[in-house]
């Protein structure tokens, strides 16, 4: 509630004096936040089924009205606001771009990494701002001081560029990958934490965790874990790549020593923004991925030395945070997560219809996965596009295998019908 009254707060006072939050000076903008202001008391339960107000967040968006996105896991569209903000702070840089760039906008960069540690839950000093989880992530994977013989603990599932940096860390130094592969989905918290924690030996010096699987939108119990993990002297690393703004948590809460995402999913942040968490103790002895002036100093600002970068695109992200907040945490996490069930608990039924995730809120999200018994996913996921243009994609990794589809918060029920009917017609058709 207090972040809803402080963005409404803020839009009377531009940021950085310059941008112009045209969406919201429009007749759908003050529209939308009026219903705001009217529904503040509503419970998160009861505004995730109020397809009045979401249709007006829908029209804070700029998404095709024709191609149904339903791949929102991939990278999520930008608000408008963050679009125009984009647009203003890229067309202030080319007035004079080494004066704006970092005179200007370079000077917002503290009072943003102070907002992006208040959604997190965490220290401004243990946040650095990037461009995607893979560099977050990479950072940490290169930046560890492993030796010959230890030993890490990761998932056959857990995301391919991951998994490539752990293999090129592996033939560079030796160290030991121990790869579990685990049978998704499960609802059993117990068997998760227990696969991973059966693993560990005196030699285990790092797990990796994925906290929300991209192939079928698995939550793992990653607090859990890590707290066995801890109880052994084993550092932590955490995918966070669909969990931040989507799920509801801080990092702290995930018992976790580094943890990295990509502002660009669920955030809805400009197209190549990400953050960095590194847990204040552990930053001295991180190398940087790129070169700082002292490498094993414990400033988190040592991460951030990427060269020039879009400064535009970073400062858009504190608009990005506004709208989220605008929405708020809990009743985003809602409303998707009922979304998700809403057409997954339809096609359950159908013949030769698999669905490959959990309905639990416990262990899914917005994600789901599904199969259609005797057609290749590539095949489905096609024939959606083709004949009934619906965005998806389809979702391969060892034992997971399907067709990955996710909604957004601009996603509607008429939306999701549509879906249901071309999922049932599929499958009709398969021989």
């Amino acid at each position: 509630m207090k972040n809803r009254r402080s963005f409404l707060q803020q839009l009377r006072t531009l940021s950085l004096g310059i941008t112009p939050l045209s969406f919201f000076q429009s007749l759908q903008g003050k529209d939308l936040l009026q219903a705001i202001n009217d529904k503040q008391f509503l419970s998160a339960e009861r505004l995730a089924t109020d397809e009045d107000f979401w249709q007006l967040i829908k029209q804070a968006y700029t998404v095709s009205p024709t191609l149904l996105n339903l791949n929102n896991g991939g990278v999520s569209p930008q608000p408008k606001v963050v679009q125009d903000a984009v647009e203003r702070y890229n067309q202030l840089c080319n007035e004079a771009p080494s004066f704006h760039m970092w005179q200007t906008l370079d000077q917002g960069r503290e009072p943003l990494r102070a907002k992006l540690a208040t959604l997190a839950g965490c220290s401004p000093e243990e946040l650095a701002i990037n461009r995607n989880t893979s560099e977050a992530l990479e950072t940490v994977i290169f930046g560890l001081r492993l030796k010959e013989g230890d030993e890490v603990v990761l998932s056959k599932q857990d995301y391919p560029n991951m998994r490539h940096a752990w293999i090129q860390r592996a033939s560079r130094d030796g160290i030991v990958l121990k790869w579990l592969s685990i049978n998704y989905p499960s609802e059993d918290k117990n068997d998760l934490i227990d696969q991973y924690v059966s693993s560990f030996t005196e030699n285990t010096k790092v797990v990796h965790l994925t906290h929300i699987l991209n192939w079928n939108g698995q939550i793992l119990p990653v607090a859990e874990i890590a707290l066995e993990a801890q109880k052994r002297g084993i550092e932590v690393i955490v995918d966070a790549a669909h969990t931040f703004a989507h799920l509801v948590y801080t990092i702290p809460s995930l018992n976790c020593d580094y943890w990295g995402t990509s502002l660009h999913k669920w955030l809805g942040a400009p197209f190549g923004t990400g953050l960095l968490y590194v847990k204040k103790e552990k930053i001295k002895n991180l190398y940087p991925l790129f070169a700082a002036p002292n490498p094993e100093e414990d400033n988190i600002r040592k991460f951030e030395h990427l060269g020039t970068r879009s400064f535009a695109i970073e400062q858009a992200i504190g608009h990005a945070i506004d709208f989220h907040w605008m929405i708020g945490s809990e009743r985003k996490f809602k409303r998707l997560h009922y979304l998700k069930n809403y057409w997954a608990e339809q096609i359950q039924d159908i013949p030769n219809v698999q669905l490959l995730t959990s309905l639990h809120p416990d262990f899914g999200g917005a994600i789901a996965l599904i199969a259609i018994d005797g057609q290749r996913p590539e095949k489905t996921a096609q024939l959606l596009h083709k004949k009934y243009k619906i965005h998806t994609t389809s979702s391969k990794t060892d034992n997971i295998y399907g067709v990955r589809i996710t909604p957004n918060v601009y996603t509607s029920l008429r939306d999701l019908d549509r879906l249901v009917v071309a999922i049932q017609e599929i499958a009709n058709d398969v021989k």
